[in-house]
This record gives C-alpha cells, sequence and structure tokens, in this order.
C-alpha cells in the first residue's frame, strides 16, 4: 500500500517555519522512509500503544495530508538546515476522539532517537507556539501525553509561554 505524502515534489521546499538550526516544512516524498523507520522504533514509540506497521504509518502520513489539505496547517516535518534530512516532525493537529477538551488543536512532536537530547523538540515546538498563536491566531493549544511519560513533560514544561496559553 503506497500512500502519497503531503507533496509530490522531490526537492526540499521552503520553510514555513525557521529557528537558528530548524527548519520546519511541509512533506516530501523523501520523508516518507525515514518516517516510517521512526514510527518503528521501539524507543520513540515507547508511550504509545504499539509501534507503526508500514502500513499503520502510510495511513498516518494520508492522516496528515488531509489536515493540511482541510486546514493548511499540521505536522510539518523539521530538519536541522545545516544537513536538510528529516529528523522528526512538530505541528499541529485536530484529534479525531471526543473528550472534554475537544475540538481542540494539539500540538505534537515526535524524533528519531538519535536526535534526542540535544534540544530540537523543544526549540521546534517552541517556534510553533510562535506560529500557532501569531500567525494562525490560535486562542489555545493544547499537548497530551500518557501519564507515564514523564520525559516528554520537560518539553511541555519549556514550552509554556504563559499562563494565559496553557491548557
Amino acid at each position: 500500500m503506497q500512500t502519497p505524502p503531503v507533496s509530490n515534489h522531490h526537492h526540499t521546499p521552503d520553510y514555513v517555519i525557521s529557528t537558528e538550526r530548524l527548519g520546519l516544512r511541509r512533506w516530501i516524498e523523501s520523508d516518507t522512509d525515514p518516517c516510517i523507520k521512526m514510527n518503528r522504533d521501539k524507543e520513540v514509540m515507547k508511550f504509545f500503544p504499539k509501534t507503526m506497521s508500514e502500513e499503520e504509518a502510510l495511513a498516518m502520513l494520508q492522516r496528515i495530508r488531509i489536515q493540511f489539505q482541510s486546514y493548511d496547517f499540521g505536522l510539518y516535518v523539521v530538519e536541522k538546515k545545516a544537513e536538510k534530512n528529516f529528523i522528526g516532525f512538530t505541528g499541529f493537529a485536530i484529534p479525531a476522539f471526543n473528550s472534554f477538551f475537544t475540538p481542540c488543536v494539539e500540538i505534537g512532536w515526535r524524533f528519531k532517537k538519535e536526535e534526542w537530547g540535544r534540544g530540537y523538540a523543544t526549540e521546534a515546538a517552541n517556534a510553533c507556539m510562535e506560529y500557532g498563536f501569531g500567525v494562525l491566531t490560535f486562542k489555545k493549544i493544547v499537548s497530551f501525553t500518557s501519564i507515564l511519560n514523564t520525559k516528554i513533560g520537560e518539553c511541555d514544561e519549556e514550552n509554556r509561554h504563559d499562563q494565559d496559553r496553557r491548557v
């Protein structure tokens, strides 16, 4: 099963969001394989019900593509500007389940294990928060995770800009 990526272009598109070290952009064809590999990594997926099969990862990419088509925002590929290759994703999603806090805009991120511990998740999420509130004019952005995932709480804490922007 082959699901088309968000963009069929093979060149690196312009960054939607940029920091000193990172560029966040729409998906291109060459992002598919490293994304599948990342989602099969047991450490990366430790706090998810299970790792993703290739079919599940392709279905996730299809949902990302549909979200970009519907809302013109989504989960952006993150790359180190110096290397211009996929290291993970960060951005916005509209959760497809019902809860006391939905409907909402969620910020999420996932990075390849070898990129952990370098501050990329915090840097990318911080830039996304600024973009979400400033450019996309979101009134509220939520983040949620498994109660067992204490590591992600560090990034959540670093990304709280002020009390008015917290959920």
